[in-house]
C-alpha cells in the first residue's frame, strides 16, 4: 500500500492500489476496470485540499504523468491542458506561447483539475474563480467512456463539472480561455483596518484585483492591489529574497513557532507580525504577481459570503478572536469575486467576498474555526469545497439553488458511486 497525506496533514490514506496512467486511454480503461470489480477510485493532485476530498481507500489516480499541454490556439487563446499538470508547469507553458490565465490564486502547486473541482479562485470584484476561464473538459465517466463538455454540448454536464468536487468522473483535460501575456503592477502596503474597511468597496471596484490580510492582534492590514501596466519593474532579487523567503517564509515560521511553544505570547507575536509590515511595489508577468511562495504550513477554512455581509461578518469575527481559548497566530485573508453560473461555485449566483481564517499547523484551531462556520452561515456563507467545514449535504442543499440539478447529473454520470469517497458521502449524500 502506499501512504498518501495531504499537504497540511489534515487527511490520509493507504489506498489498495495506485494506477499511473500516461493517457486518456490508460484513464478510461483503469476506470473501467475498477468499476467492473466493484471499487472506487479518486483521482488525486497535489495534495492541496485541506478536507478529505481527495482521499482513496480502494482506488487511486496518480495523474503525475499525465501533464503539459495538448494543443493551443494563438488565435483564440483556446489551451487544452492535461489534468495532472500543475498550474505552475502550467504558466510556464503559457508563458513560452505568449499567453497568460486571466485571474489565478496565490499557490501554483495544484493540478489544473485539482484547482477547478474544488473551486480554486483568486480576486477580483469583476472576475470569476479559475473554472469561470474553462471553455470545455473532457472526462472519463464511470462506465470508461470518454465524453466532452461545454457551453453548447452537455450544457447541464458543464455547468456542474467545471466545479465537480471529482464525483461526476475522471477529468482528463480541460480547456481553458486563455489571453495574451500581460504585466501587473503590485501595491503592496500596510494601512490601519480601519481605513481598509471604510474604504473596501471603492478599493474592490477601482483596482482589478484587490485583497488584504488583517493579523487578528495587529490593528494594520496588509493591502495589495494589483493592476495592469505596460512595463515590467519586477523587484531585485536581494529585495525579493528578502521579503518573501527571509521575513514571510523564515521570520514568521520561526514567530509561529514560538507562538505554538508558548501560545500565551501569540497575541504580542501577531501585533508584533502586523508592525513589521512593509510596503513595496514592482511589476512583472501576471502570474509572478497572482503567485507567492507559501513555505510555512497551515489549516486553513474559508467562507463565501454575500457581498454586501462581508462588514457585518467581520465584525463578528474581531469580536470573536478575543474571546478563544486558543490564541490565532495566522492572519485573515479576505477577496472578492464576481457572480458565476456554475452550479457547486461558491459564487454561484452572486457576488461574493471570501473570508479565510488559518491558524498554524499544530496549533488548535477546531474552536476558532466551528465559530466562524456559525457566523458565515448565518448570512448563508458557503464554504470553500477544498478548505476544512463541517457541513452536509442538507445544510449544503439550501445554500447551493442547484444543489438538486448537481445531484441528477451525478446519478446519470455514476450511478453506482464509484467516485465517491466518505467527504462526498457528507457534503453531496450517498449515491442513490
Amino acid at each position: 500500500m502506499t501512504r498518501w497525506t495531504n499537504w497540511a496533514g489534515t487527511a490520509s490514506a493507504s489506498p489498495q492500489h495506485v494506477h499511473q496512467p500516461r493517457s486518456a486511454a490508460e484513464i478510461a480503461a483503469t476506470v473501467a476496470s475498477i468499476a467492473a470489480a466493484g471499487r472506487t477510485v479518486r483521482a488525486w493532485g497535489s495534495g492541496h485540499s485541506f478536507t478529505a476530498i481527495a482521499v482513496a481507500d480502494s482506488d487511486a489516480l496518480d495523474l503525475r504523468g499525465w501533464t503539459g499541454i495538448e494543443r493551443a490556439d494563438l488565435e483564440t487563446g483556446h489551451v487544452t491542458v492535461r489534468a495532472g499538470t500543475t498550474i505552475k508547469q502550467l504558466n510556464a507553458a503559457l508563458d513560452t506561447l505568449g499567453l497568460a490565465m486571466t485571474n489565478l490564486g496565490d499557490i501554483d502547486a495544484q493540478t489544473i483539475a485539482g484547482a477547478i473541482s474544488t473551486g480554486t479562485h483568486g480576486t477580483g470584484a469583476r472576475l470569476g474563480g479559475i473554472a469561470t476561464q474553462i471553455v470545455a473538459l473532457e472526462l472519463v465517466l464511470a462506465d470508461g467512456s470518454v465524453i466532452t463538455c461545454s457551453a453548447g454540448e452537455r450544457p447541464d454536464l458543464f455547468a456542474a463539472a467545471r466545479v465537480g468536487l471529482g464525483a461526476l468522473g475522471v477529468i482528463t483535460t480541460v480547456t481553458l480561455q486563455c489571453e495574451p501575456s500581460f504585466v501587473l503592477r503590485a501595491q503592496e502596503r500596510p494601512e490601519p483596518l480601519e481605513q481598509v474597511l471604510e474604504g473596501f468597496d471603492d478599493s474592490a471596484a477601482n483596482n482589478e484585483h484587490f485583497e488584504f490580510y488583517w493579523f487578528p492582534y495587529g490593528k494594520s492590514a496588509l493591502v495589495k492591489r494589483n493592476n495592469r501596466c505596460e512595463t515590467a519593474e519586477p523587484l531585485s532579487k536581494i529585495r525579493e529574497f528578502v521579503d518573501y523567503q527571509v521575513m514571510e517564509n523564515v521570520a514568521f515560521g520561526g514567530l509561529c513557532r514560538t507562538g505554538r511553544l508558548m501560545p500565551r505570547l501569540v497575541p504580542s507575536l501577531n501585533s508584533f507580525a502586523s508592525n513589521m509590515l512593509s510596503a513595496r511595489e514592482y511589476s512583472d508577468l501576471s502570474h509572478r504577481v497572482f503567485v507567492t511562495a507559501r513555505n510555512v504550513r497551515f489549516t486553513e477554512t474559508e467562507y463565501a459570503v454575500p457581498r454586501e455581509s462581508l462588514h457585518d461578518v467581520l465584525t463578528e469575527l474581531r469580536a470573536l478572536v478575543p474571546k478563544l481559548k486558543d490564541p490565532v497566530m495566522f492572519p485573515v485573508e479576505v477577496r472578492v469575486a464576481a457572480a458565476d453560473d456554475i452550479w457547486l461555485s461558491t459564487a454561484q449566483g452572486r457576488d461574493s467576498a471570501y473570508i479565510a481564517i488559518h491558524q498554524f499547523t499544530g496549533m488548535p484551531y477546531r474552536e476558532y474555526f466551528s465559530a466562524f462556520e456559525k457566523i458565515a452561515g448565518a448570512v448563508g456563507g458557503r464554504p470553500h469545497w477544498g478548505k476544512m467545514h463541517d457541513l452536509d449535504a442538507g445544510v449544503l442543499r439550501s445554500r447551493y439553488p442547484h444543489f438538486d440539478d448537481f445531484l441528477r447529473v451525478r446519478k446519470e454520470t455514476d450511478p453506482s458511486g464509484v467516485f465517491t469517497n466518505t467527504y462526498l458521502d457528507r457534503v453531496l449524500g450517498p449515491v442513490g
